[in-house]
């Protein structure tokens, strides 16, 4: 079967295309400007920006299956009016060109952000409130806003499935992601503190297996919560100590003062160029509802994430294969 991936060199993407592979899929990965993590697969590549709605057309043309990954993650603000511009119109474009061209169906990668994630009253399943209120991080604005502008082309014919992941981490991530880097910064030590809280985590491969079980089958218009389980960011910190016996920062900076000196770190990631440690937005998620509930996906598509410590294991066994950290770091019984 032919299919087409936007978003493909993500993180996501990364581990998608090679599972589509092994299926055996005939695979059109939709690219901007590079080919990070898919060089040396037997993946057709074309060019295209979900801004760019004929390029769209151009790229989903002939393809049965389209899964929409592309997105513009962030944890400070809407980026020069690239996190509307991306996560709310491009997927309006590309579920547009899917039934344009008369593609099968389309499945949208949204995520767990598209959620109302301060309300505590209630555990979180898909029946919960969305993220509208004015106070809500840009980004999760954005994502329930793409879901939106979706269901207005599905209304008009569109197949289409939704999922949407918690944190997500785990192999292929060449870039690396926002967890990725924590995870070297663990390995190197050159965190100054940890912070309070924590979030529900899942493992990318576990997400991938979620996404191909939407594309069979996922309910049009439905979405499915492919969660792991909460982590406090302390215990992240232990597992990865036991995998690698790099010890973390003893000190937890109270979340008062994080909120404090959180304008600063974005004020210098503004001067610099480059993501701030964290930001106002980043330590809001971590106050985010704890119980997140994956039932949906469970019974509708045999949704099964593996334990935690098995994915930090297996993240810094990647790493360390690919050059990234040291051979030899994953620890024997870890």
């Amino acid at each position: 079967m032919k299919v087409v991936v936007t978003g493909a060199t993500g993180h996501v993407g990364a581990n998608l295309v090679r599972a589509l592979l092994r299926e055996g899929h005939e695979v059109r990965a939709m690219v901007r400007d590079d080919r990070v993590g898919l060089d040396g697969l037997e993946v057709e590549f074309v060019r295209g920006d979900v801004r760019d709605p004929a390029s769209l057309r151009r790229a989903f043309a002939g393809a049965e299956l389209v899964f929409h990954l592309a997105a513009m993650i962030s944890i400070s603000g809407d980026r020069k009016g690239l996190v509307p511009a991306i996560n709310v119109h491009g997927v309006r474009n590309a579920a547009e060109a899917a039934l344009a061209v008369g593609a099968r169906r389309m499945v949208h990668v949204s995520s767990i952000h598209a959620f109302g994630l301060d309300d505590r009253s209630a555990p979180l399943d898909e029946r919960r409130p969305r993220a509208l209120e004015s106070f809500e991080p840009a980004y999760n604005l954005s994502k329930n806003a793409g879901e939106v502008e979706l269901r207005k082309v599905i209304d008009r014919g569109l197949d289409a499935t939704i999922v949407n992941p918690t944190g997500i981490v785990g192999p292929f991530d060449y870039r690396p992601s926002r967890m990725g880097r924590l995870f070297l910064q663990l390995y190197r030590r050159s965190l100054p503190s940890l912070v309070p809280g924590g979030f529900d985590f899942v493992d990318v491969r576990d997400v991938v297996a979620g996404i191909l079980s939407a594309a069979e089958r996922g309910e049009t218009g439905e979405n499915y919560i492919l969660g792991g389980r909460y982590v406090p960011v302390r215990e992240l910190a232990s597992i990865a100590e036991r995998i690698t016996g790099r010890r973390p920062p003893r000190v937890s900076a109270p979340m008062w003062l994080a909120r404090a000196t959180a304008p600063f770190f974005e004020l210098g990631g503004r001067v610099t160029g480059r993501e701030p440690l964290y930001t106002r937005e980043s330590l809001s998620a971590l106050r985010a509802n704890p119980d997140i509930r994956h039932d949906k996906a469970k019974a509708a598509l045999g949704h099964r994430p593996r334990p935690f410590e098995e994915t930090v294991r297996d993240t810094y066994a990647w790493f360390a294969s690919h050059g990234v950290l040291p051979p030899g770091i994953v620890r024997s019984g870890g």
